[in-house]
């Protein structure tokens, strides 16, 4: 694996409460794997690829809006062909400690009433349709402010992010830095490989592990087994082609792995609630 890379610096305490980026790279510049102590507001404009967040490993568009704890690893991989013209990315992000919620309770009673019960939580966060719209306009509007009109921006966003219901749990933290260094390496294998067959055998002994060790391993600390995993992954792929793309439904099949139509749309009902077609039909009704 890489380098833990922070690729950005959190802000001054001594003269900023919260750091704001408008951010638009190359993707290959976009960094790796890394942490900081600081919770990371994510907003998705431009591109689509894979995103890391703890012992997680799902697909993410433009338009996700996600929260990432303090001190979680995180990575969001941009495939190659997401890039604009010019071959950028682009994001909005908000990265502030949690000392500023703490010290703006204190201070604010308003915000204080805001907040007062609620648990902040240690997993990354993927919000729903109602709450990402709300953030998403937030970060837009923080675009063209200056720094203390931004200040105000905030505090309308903190009750919002930290009290939505509309949520899905999108990674829990892996606390052994062994694991992450091996899950890092699980996700990766799975996402240069989802498209043709994984055999146990191949993933056990690219983790140095012997099968049944890995097995064990995986079930432990993913709560699945490595099977149900990787056909989770090819699912939520499968999801987001039919979502961005106009490829067939057979085209989606063989694109993220399952070798059998027939199969594929099994799987996906039962997993997923509805069939394939049923699925596109019922995202281009909303």
């Amino acid at each position: 694996m890489k380098d833990v890379v922070i690729p950005y610096d959190l802000p001054d305490q001594e003269n900023h409460s919260f750091f704001f980026i408008d951010q638009r790279v190359d993707v290959r510049m976009e960094a790796k794997l890394h942490r900081h102590d600081a919770w990371e507001l994510y907003y998705v404009l431009q591109g689509y690829g894979a995103r890391t967040a703890g012992d997680t490993l799902q697909p993410f568009a433009a338009g996700d809006v996600v929260l990432i704890p303090p001190s979680m690893h995180h990575h969001w991989d941009y495939a190659p062909s997401s890039a604009d013209k010019e071959g950028c990315i682009r994001y909005l992000m908000v990265a502030f400690r949690h000392t500023l919620v703490q010290r703006c309770m204190e201070v604010f009673p308003e915000l204080r009433n805001g907040l007062t019960g609620v648990v902040f939580p240690t997993e990354a966060l993927k919000f729903g349709v109602r709450s990402s719209r709300i953030v998403r306009q937030a970060l837009h509007k923080m675009n063209g402010l200056n720094e203390l009109e931004r200040l105000c921006e905030m505090f309308r966003l903190l009750p919002v992010i930290f009290t939505a219901s509309d949520y899905s749990f999108a990674g829990k933290p892996v606390r052994m830095e062994r694991d992450v260094r091996r899950m890092q390496q699980i996700h990766a294998y799975v996402m240069a490989h989802y498209i043709h067959p994984i055999s146990l055998d191949d993933m056990a002994a690219e983790t140095g592990m012997n099968r049944s060790a890995f097995c064990s391993y995986f079930k432990r600390c993913k709560g699945m087994t490595f099977s149900q995993f990787v056909t989770q992954y090819r699912l939520n792929t499968a999801c987001e082609l039919l979502k961005h793309s106009q490829k067939s439904i057979s085209e989606v099949c063989y694109l993220v792995g399952f070798n059998d139509l027939p199969h594929f749309i099994r799987v996906f009902r039962k997993n997923i609630g509805t069939s394939p077609s049923q699925y596109r039909k019922r995202l281009q009704q909303t």
